[in-house]
C-alpha cells in the first residue's frame, strides 16, 4: 500500500476538494482519496505507485496546481485505519 501526498494550490472550499478527488478517481485505480483546502493537500491511498507526472497533469487539468508530490509506504492498522 502506498500513501501519496500532493500539495495543491488553489483549493478554496469543499467543492474544490470534490473536483480534485473526482479527477483522481477517474484517472487512477486508487483505494481512497481525501483533499483538504485548509491544509492545501490531497492524500491518496493506492496499491501501486502512480506516475507522478500523470498525477500532476490530472490535478492541473482541473484548474488547480499540483506543487509537490511525496510517496511513502503505508501499512494497514486495524480494520479501518492506516498508519505509516
Amino acid at each position: 500500500m502506498r500513501k501519496i501526498t500532493v500539495k495543491v494550490d488553489g483549493m478554496m472550499c469543499g467543492m474544490c476538494e470534490s473536483h480534485i478527488n473526482d479527477a483522481i478517481r477517474r484517472a487512477f485505480p486508487i483505494q481512497k482519496v481525501t483533499s483538504s483546502h485548509a491544509k492545501g493537500e490531497t492524500v491518496i491511498l493506492c496499491e501501486q505507485e502512480i506516475d507522478e507526472t500523470a498525477l500532476c497533469a490530472a490535478i492541473d487539468a482541473t484548474g488547480y496546481k499540483a506543487l509537490a508530490v511525496r510517496s511513502e509506504p503505508c501499512t494497514k492498522k486495524g480494520l479501518f485505519g492506516f498508519l505509516k
